[in-house]
């Protein structure tokens, strides 16, 4: 029989039952709202609204995770380019280990696959991450990469000690809060007791920060304030821009997390291989992408629709552009670091 560790004079497991009782007088305790996705509240913690589920893993996470060095982290809100970024930085980062593009991870797993997510595969509990593949992060291959959408201010305190390295995509707010949209009432699909989430009721509650892992300005500002003070640690990417000049900034991002390509990879065309391979389009077409499952009652298909810039255009009324561009402009326009987004760019 397997022996239990000890931790001063409680086993692991104790000290996670006690702690996971603690949670649930936690959780009993804070403001809820309605929530997006195949969660039926979403809970007010630690300054941004958390799935119950999900309250857990994060205190777990922050007490247990050890960063290293050379960690590589993508973070950012849901729906903001995360599969695509995180598709790019593997593809980046293991380029020795997997030099053919003919016969690459990302031509048969989705990214969240190859780059797990702290608070669902990794630190996961409940039912929600019950769903998920569950990782052992001390038997990753080093670099590690991870995924998070974790507000900046509730990593681990060993991220942010250590001199591991976070990139973070950030996207328009219209567009992401369609693209949110659009998965969450993908995601309520496969329930039969969830009816699909009005595009009206969810914009309100876009406009008041009531989505997923916190408000958009706090979780940007976030992540963009570490990126000023801490530049060699943080960097703050823009959807847009990635869009618009790829092989520009996929060299920043090489270049940002120690793995510059020479020059005779920027020769042999390396930089466009790569964004071949993580090509949006592409991925949608693959048949991992096209007919398997991430988690139970998510289809890998979900977390492709469009990647356009500006499809907002397509569902926003003019009195839902006026209102979220003041809520955009009064909540960002009083800080002293200020995003700047195309809110009117056309599509593309």
């Amino acid at each position: 029989m397997a022996s239990t560790k000890l931790i001063g004079n409680q086993s692991r497991d104790e000290q996670d039952q006690a702690r996971q009782e603690e949670d649930q007088q936690l959780i009993l305790s804070l403001p809820k709202e309605n929530g997006w996705m195949p969660f039926e509240y979403y809970y007010y913690f630690q300054g941004f609204w958390c799935p119950s589920d999900l309250i857990q893993s994060v205190n777990s996470f922050q007490k247990y995770f050890l960063a290293k060095d050379n960690d590589v982290i993508v973070s950012s809100l849901p729906k903001a380019g995360t599969t695509w970024m995180k598709a790019l930085t593997f593809a980046i980062v293991n380029r020795n280990n997997f030099p053919s593009f003919d016969d690459h991870p990302l031509l048969k797993s989705i990214s969240h696959d190859l780059v797990p997510y702290f608070e669902f595969n990794v630190y996961g509990t409940g039912d929600i991450c019950d769903r998920f593949p569950q990782v052992d992060s001390s038997k990753m291959i080093e670099p590690r990469i991870f995924g998070t959408h974790i507000p900046f201010h509730s990593l681990a305190k060993s991220i942010k000690k250590s001199n591991c390295k976070i990139i973070y995509i950030s996207r328009n707010p219209f567009d992401n809060f369609v693209s949110a949209w659009f998965f969450a009432n993908k995601a309520r699909s496969n329930h039969q007791s969830l009816q699909n989430l009005s595009l009206e009721e969810a914009f309100e509650n876009y406009c008041k920060g009531i989505t997923p892992f916190g408000s958009f300005w706090d979780h940007n500002l976030g992540y963009l304030n570490e990126s000023i003070i801490r530049s060699e640690k943080v960097l703050f990417l823009k959807y847009e821009n990635l869009r618009e000049e790829p092989i520009l900034y996929v060299n920043k991002i090489a270049d940002f997390l120690g793995f510059p390509f020479t020059r005779e990879e920027k020769n042999n065309k390396v930089i466009e291989n790569i964004i071949d391979l993580c090509d949006f389009e592409k991925m949608k077409e693959l048949e991992v992408n096209k007919s398997e499952t991430l988690m139970q009652n998510i289809d890998n298909k979900f977390f492709f629709r469009k990647a356009q810039v500006g499809d907002w255009r397509n569902y926003f009324s003019s009195l839902m552009e006026e209102k979220l561009s003041k809520v955009v402009e009064e909540k960002l326009g009083g800080s002293k670091i200020k995003l700047e987004w195309p809110l009117h760019t056309s599509n593309k």
